[in-house]
């Protein structure tokens, strides 16, 4: 990565702001939302509580569709202005690892990824359940509707491509801007990302602070964030489309299958 840009008093008052607002619409208030839901789930006791990652939004079928899509697009949007504010700035998609996809670097080390961290993600929950540390987790409510594939799959690479953007691409760039030490960003960037999966109980908070600082440290050396989008991508897939195929199987790890519809 090259060093950072050198930037003026103006220029750095101005990206603090733009960072905060950033963050405030996107996953900076998911953070506070987040802490303040494990809090009220704590006082209620956690191990009872439930969390769907996918809820049913509506009761009927077209309308429910309607509202994931526009979920969906709310994710891309949100990567999309980080994408969009960097460029205006002069980073071009190329500069922070989304230039042309390449198929060793991109796919196969984004699945390599994927490997490394949804296998011990899995294991982590099954631990923090047992020990009472993990609200039960249910990956989709959506029933067995003809959209229910599709839309998991695109809520997948929409949470990934979201996520890896804004927190990894958008945030390290700006903080390397600020000369923030490297090690210190990427401290700051993973306690973001845990923080706001904290709704779901501690173990999901300290797994995606782990995954966090593995992302964000493949990027300062890579460069590449495709890898990281992909990984994201199908680590969720995987989650959300095999919970909905093999939920009646699943019952060891304590999720009833999702509502017939």
């Amino acid at each position: 990565m090259s060093a950072p840009d050198a930037l003026s008093a103006h220029d750095r008052r101005a990206l603090r702001i733009e960072v905060f607002v950033v963050l405030a619409v996107t996953f900076g208030l998911s953070a506070v939302t987040a802490t303040l839901q494990l809090i009220d789930f704590v006082l209620r006791g956690l191990a009872g509580q439930t969390v769907a990652l996918n809820p049913r939004r509506s009761y009927f079928d077209l309308i429910d569709l309607g509202l994931n899509l526009a979920y969906i697009t709310q994710l891309c949007a949100w990567g999309a202005l980080a994408v969009y504010l960097l460029w205006r700035s002069g980073y071009t998609a190329e500069r922070i690892g989304l230039g042309r996809l390449r198929f060793r670097p991109d796919l196969l080390g984004g699945l390599g990824l994927a490997a490394l961290i949804g296998i011990p993600g899995l294991a982590l929950y099954v631990a923090s359940r047992a020990l009472g540390l993990s609200a039960a987790v249910v990956p989709t409510e959506l029933g067995d509707t003809w959209w229910r594939t599709p839309v998991l799959l695109l809520v997948s690479f929409a949470n990934g491509w979201a996520e890896e953007v804004v927190v990894v691409g958008y945030l390290l760039t700006r903080l390397r801007q600020f000369r923030v030490n490297p090690v210190t960003a990427l401290i700051a960037s993973s306690v973001l990302r845990g923080l706001y999966h904290l709704y779901q109980g501690f173990g999901a908070g300290l797994g995606n602070l782990a995954m966090g600082l593995i992302f964000g440290y493949v990027w300062q050396r890579t460069g590449r964030l495709w890898p990281l989008i992909i990984a994201h991508g199908v680590i969720d897939a995987v989650a959300f489309v095999g919970y909905a195929l093999l939920a009646p199987h699943l019952g060891w790890l304590g999720i009833d299958p999702p509502a017939a519809t």
